[in-house]
């Protein structure tokens, strides 16, 4: 019986990851590749970054599993299919006036990507969107509107959410090992990501997390209907979700994973959050806490692997985290954004009028402005000074952040800056300026 349940279970896996359900579906909302006709013709050569031209299964069994091959890679090569029986995803002739390529270049190789053609232009808008909720842009945005403007008791609790959702989802992903959906078939939409691994969907991870977050944190708090709020979440999970499939970037299984870990995640660390708050902004030892745990656990990720930008990725939400919480700690003693009392909850919704609109905007321009100077003066500073202090040679900038000590350095120094400029300076701002 067990055995037969099993069974199952990686049957439904294996159909699940198979990357010809993400072609399918990027073909029913209109993404057509350009693959050449010799493509399905290739070699069949597994990459680290899942941009094969094939993975046949008879090529497979041939070859075996050679000693070299990452334990994650043979795991993998266990749940995928024949891709034989999935045909390319788009016309081998295509006219390159239509085409467009992905918006951004691979963040480790450079690589533009190939070139694939849009039919339904308002779903590649609506899942561009959709992934830019899982990028780096949308949280520089994101965190300080709510820090600023809305509730700095929900946005620092969102940060270790975040921050920690990350950590585990990159981790897993080093260990796992799993490669990305094989283009042919699937269209890589998007490449900034393609090099790194793949199990779970560390998008959908977060674009789970935060929303279902940030309603936990606020439906007790903030007075507003229950359905609108929960449907709010709902909508931006599935959005994020589905978007990585539409990108090529995840399997149908890879997404759903990301989903049900999050769901763990949140059902052990939500609880605790009001815990770790506290601990935070009152207790003695908390900022040598913070700095230990947060460098602690980066060392950690960047353990697992060899280099690459995801371990870089969860370098920077750490540091975000405790440059966030030691800021926290720091408006907790000064008595900056301060919380409403217990007696004050639920909070109502302020009457949203011109001037409330002029106020939240005024400090969303200059804050963030602010942000992008602090980050782009430290980035400036950090890569010279850490390859300094560390001996490493600073002429090829790419070259130097592969060395995990001058990459970990480098994401402190500049996200740990921002951070915390944004949770404490930022307001000193505002106060001064009229705008608090």
């Amino acid at each position: 019986m067990a055995s037969d349940v099993l069974h199952r279970f990686i049957c439904l896996c294996r159909y699940l990851q198979d990357p010809c359900h993400v072609a399918r579906f990027q073909k029913l909302c209109g993404v057509r590749g350009t693959f050449a006709k010799k493509a399905a013709e290739n070699d069949d050569k597994l990459s680290v970054n899942g941009a094969c031209a094939g993975q046949r299964q008879g090529a497979r069994e041939a070859s075996g599993d050679s000693a070299d091959r990452l334990p994650g890679q043979r795991l993998r090569k266990s749940l995928n299919v024949k891709q034989d029986e999935c045909a390319h995803n788009g016309p081998a002739d295509t006219d390159p006036k239509g085409t467009v390529k992905p918006l951004r270049r691979n963040s480790l190789t450079g690589d533009v990507g190939q070139e694939f053609i849009i039919e339904n232009k308002f779903l590649f808008y609506l899942f561009t969107i959709g992934t830019e909720l899982g990028n780096e842009m949308f949280f520089i945005v994101f965190f300080p509107f709510l820090m600023w403007n809305v509730d700095p008791y929900v946005s620092r609790q969102l940060i270790v959410v975040w921050a920690w959702v990350l950590f585990l989802g990159q981790s897993t992903k080093d260990v796992v090992r799993w490669t990305r959906p094989a283009s042919p078939p699937v269209v890589k939409v998007e490449v900034f990501y393609n090099s790194e691994y793949s199990m779970p969907s560390t998008h959908a991870m977060s674009g789970t997390a935060l929303p279902f977050s940030l309603f936990l944190l606020t439906c007790s708090r903030w007075e507003y209907p229950f359905m609108f709020g929960l449907s709010i979440a709902l909508f931006w999970s599935i959005l994020v979700c589905i978007s990585r499939i539409y990108m090529g970037m995840h399997s149908v299984l890879e997404v759903i994973t990301g989903f049900l870990y999050s769901v763990l995640i949140l059902a052990v660390l939500h609880p605790m959050l009001d815990d770790i708050d506290t601990f935070y902004l009152s207790h003695s030892y908390a900022p040598l806490v913070v700095l230990l745990v947060h460098v602690g656990f980066s060392l950690v990720a960047f353990s697992l692997d060899t280099w690459s930008t995801s371990r870089g990725d969860t370098a920077q939400a750490l540091a975000t985290a405790a440059g966030a919480a030691l800021a926290c700690r720091l408006n907790h003693q000064l008595g900056l954004l301060p919380d409403p009392p217990e007696e004050a909850l639920p909070l109502a919704l302020p009457l949203i009028d011109e001037a409330l609109l002029t106020r939240s905007v005024m400090r969303m321009l200059m804050g963030v402005a602010v942000l992008l100077a602090v980050r782009a003066a430290m980035k400036v500073v950090a890569i010279p000074l850490a390859c300094k202090i560390f001996g490493v040679p600073s002429d090829d900038v790419r070259k130097a952040r592969q060395h995990a000590q001058v990459e970990l350095a480098y994401r402190f120094l500049v996200y740990g800056t921002v951070a915390y400029c944004c949770v404490c300076l930022v307001p000193l701002l505002f106060g001064l300026l009229g705008l608090s």
